[in-house]
């Protein structure tokens, strides 16, 4: 298929880049500008950019990019904005401008976003092959080796302060632990498909068990259709929004929104990008009618139980009377606008002290590839994040990304804390277990992870 011609800031509908009205509504909701007060570095600075690119007054240059990158995307902004502002959509075309220009030099650079975005994240099952290596060079002793060696010296600078913090790839994926199709007891109340991600496909495929769990728990039939492949959201928050549409596509190929009640994902950062389908293939005929129908149907899974009405467990997730405390995913609280639902669902949970975290909706500076690109930014940011949950007493703190699980756990562990990081889902379908547990006699929490039906 040939594609159309990417819109660039000089191509956007001129109105978008008029909404801002300069009234600093968002300065102080801003971590980048929080950390050096320099107006470049506030979402209203970005936007004079953008739109002297889009006037012509600016050539898109090194400094440009630099801006750009030096945004986490945590869109603090939009929530903030009383004009309406759609800084996402900016963002992410001022990001692909600067990558078109070529103005950001490199045969490194150009090398790994070409292995990474243009290759591995293209296949999920290049993806899923990476990943059993990886889980083989961690457990095989070889990881350990080689830092014992001191062989993680010959990497490049980028990778080798990355190298400690790589995710710890799980023994079973999704396919493995969830049946492709999967009904509840009774009827079936609804027909949903579940999104089962990249990183949290590879790192945390027990929250998506927990989350057919619980789907299946409110009277919900499961489909997970094997093999899914990236939603695209990293491709188009770096600035390769070509790449995005192909794998719209090829997502949208696998799961044909027309079959279900509702879509559902777990993660906030997915789930911020999967719901803008309708637009990101607004102008392709064969499937800008089915993207359209997609973005109706995504629901986010806190947002698709609260609107079912979600079951209150009879029992506890954990034996004792716990305190928890929530982190608001950037992309869920800004980017889909939901931040009461995940509390709400904290609350239905018997035994649980749900603690306010402060600054819940400040960014832990996760980001995506943030910690890879603006290193020191985004420590600084996870030193403010792990001090306040620290901060709260709370014994777990409940996050809905697999980027801020992991970095908030990062920070955790350096701070030589015992606080768990779990997904709210994975709180409540414990909690369902343990009530499942009580009513047929079997010790309390025996089983984490359910099998697949049929499984032996």
């Amino acid at each position: 298929m040939t594609e159309p011609a990417v819109p660039g800031l000089a191509a956007l509908d001129y109105s978008v880049l008029q909404q801002c009205m300069h009234c600093g509504m968002c300065l102080p909701t801003c971590p980048t500008y929080d950390a050096t007060k320099r107006e470049r570095n506030s979402p209203r600075g970005r936007i004079a950019l953008m739109r002297a690119v889009a006037d012509g007054e600016l050539s898109i240059g090194v400094e440009f990019a630099a801006e750009m990158s030096y945004c986490l995307g945590c869109l603090a902004c939009q929530t903030a904005c009383p004009a309406g502002v759609r800084y996402a959509e900016l963002f992410e075309t001022a990001r692909s401008d600067a990558e078109r220009a070529g103005v950001v030099a490199g045969v490194g650079r150009r090398f790994w976003r070409s292995v990474t975005l243009g290759w591995l994240f293209l296949s999920p099952g290049r993806l899923r092959t990476a990943g059993r290596l990886l889980r083989l060079y961690q457990r095989s002793g070889l990881e350990a080796l080689a830092r014992r060696w001191r062989l993680t010296r010959l990497l490049p600078a980028a990778l080798r302060r990355l190298e400690p913090q790589a995710p710890r790839i799980a023994a079973r994926f999704s396919d493995e632990l969830i049946a492709r199709r999967e009904s509840p007891p009774g009827a079936p109340r609804h027909r949903v498909a579940l999104l089962t991600g990249c990183i949290q496909d590879l790192v945390f495929p027990d929250v998506n068990r927990d989350t057919a769990d619980v789907l299946l728990a409110n009277g919900c039939a499961v489909e997970t259709p094997d093999s899914q492949p990236c939603c695209g959201s990293l491709h188009a928050h770096n600035g390769e929004r070509e790449l995005s549409r192909r794998l719209a596509r090829a997502l949208l190929d696998r799961v044909p929104p027309e079959r279900y009640d509702a879509i559902v994902t777990n993660a906030g950062g997915c789930g911020s990008h999967l719901r803008h389908y309708g637009a990101l293939l607004g102008d392709d005929p064969a499937y800008r009618d089915r993207a359209a129908l997609w973005d109706g149907k995504l629901r986010d899974v806190h947002e698709w139980l609260a609107e079912i009405g979600c079951r209150a467990p009879t029992a506890a997730p954990f034996p004792e009377t716990t305190a928890v405390t929530y982190h608001d995913s950037c992309h869920l609280a800004h980017g889909q606008g939901i931040s009461g639902a995940p509390r709400s669902l904290l609350g239905l949970l018997p035994g649980v002290a749900l603690l306010e975290l402060p600054e819940s909706s400040w960014c832990c500076g996760s980001a995506g590839v943030y910690s890879i690109t603006q290193p020191e930014q985004a420590e600084a940011l996870l030193d403010r994040k792990t001090r306040h949950v620290l901060g709260t007493g709370a014994a777990v703190v409940a996050a809905a990304n697999p980027g801020c699980q992991l970095q908030i756990a990062r920070g955790l562990q350096s701070a030589g804390s015992a606080v768990r990081v779990a997904h709210p889902v994975s709180l409540l379908a414990r909690a369902y277990r343990r009530e499942s547990d009580a009513a047929t006699g079997s010790p309390a929490g025996a089983a984490k992870t359910a099998a697949p039906p049929g499984s032996p």
